[in-house]
């Protein structure tokens, strides 16, 4: 007796799937795009760079790091948030495009609880409250003494509006209860050069723009802003040890990808980066930046980034900064 046999059909969710799933499987099979806001050889790319020996061995592809800088970082991210969803293009996320911008911006161009997913962190930089070594002024506590003594000297200037230079100086004046005034300046080179000449009492920025200047003995750091001391710079306090609790403040630098790229790509990408950072050589890298390591998958930088958010929506608010 012959059993008559039916043919084997795939549904049509099956066939649609199919090709998705092979792709993923195959995935990388071309290089990645890492797109990045910053000029040429700054910072981002110098994060990336930092990982991109060990992940070409990993992915057995490059990484081509392509420079879209305009629009505090918006630019950049909106090319990737709007890039084909294929697992090939990816944004180097930050502080100021993802954790500041959706507050800072009144129509931005993304939203990073729904659009660019995250991929992994990759390092964290403090920064620091700088002051003229000449002013007199050895701890925080005496530079608020000085501010409130001198309020037509209570300037503190910025890398610009919006910039965490900006909101790190209102914060600072919000938790001491001080009216201070802000000075922006085009970028963070004018605004260090304002520091020396006096113009301003003092700035907090990202601890490696004041290092040379420190060691040659023409500015002084007050305390750096992360929660506890940075190990590079033992003999200078936090800030929450000059009394200003749960200030907590620092950039980030992370990778995240266009929107709806596949889960299963951005698990094994994110994956790669954290291996990527338990690498002795890498880890020696990003110290030499004055940054520190900060490995973190997929989940983990999700719940990071929510929590920058919320914490720096209030500081936007009261800084007064909205950009059209």
């Amino acid at each position: 007796m012959s059993i008559a046999r039916r043919p084997f059909l795939l549904s049509p969710w099956a066939l649609a799937a199919a090709p998705a799933t092979q792709a993923q499987d195959a995935w990388p099979s071309r290089p990645l795009r890492i797109v990045q806001a910053g000029a040429p050889g700054g910072g981002s790319e110098m994060f990336v760079r930092a990982l991109e020996q060990r992940l070409r061995e990993r992915l057995g592809q490059a990484l081509v790091i392509e420079s879209r800088p305009g629009a505090g970082g918006m630019v950049a991210a909106g090319i990737v948030a709007t890039a084909p969803p294929d697992g090939y293009t990816y944004f180097v996320s930050n502080l100021a495009t993802n954790g500041i911008a959706p507050s800072l911006y009144r129509k931005p161009s993304f939203d990073p609880r729904t659009d660019l997913p995250a991929v992994g962190l990759i390092a964290t930089m403090s920064n620091a409250l700088a002051v003229r070594a000449d002013l007199g002024v050895n701890s925080v506590a005496e530079l608020v003494a000085y501010l409130g003594a001198n309020p037509k000297k209570a300037f503190f200037g910025s890398a610009g509006a919006g910039t965490s230079s900006h909101l790190c100086g209102v914060m600072f004046g919000q938790r001491v209860g001080l009216e201070l005034s802000h000075v922006p300046y085009k970028g963070t080179a004018a605004n260090l050069n304002a520091l020396l000449a006096g113009e301003v009492a003092f700035s907090i920025d990202n601890v490696p723009l004041y290092t040379q200047h420190v060691k040659a003995g023409t500015l002084r750091l007050l305390a750096v802003t992360r929660a506890r001391r940075l190990d590079s710079l033992p003999d200078v306090p936090s800030m929450q040890e000059a009394g200003m609790k749960d200030f907590d403040v620092f950039s980030w630098y992370g990778i995240s990808a266009a929107t709806g790229t596949p889960q299963a790509i951005i698990q094994r990408f994110g994956a790669e980066i954290v291996s990527a950072l338990a690498d002795a050589g890498v880890i020696a890298r990003i110290r030499q930046m004055g940054a520190e390591p900060a490995p973190m998958g997929p989940e983990a930088y999700t719940s990071f980034i929510r929590a920058e958010l919320a914490k720096w929506a209030p500081v936007v608010k009261a800084s007064g900064a909205v950009v059209e």
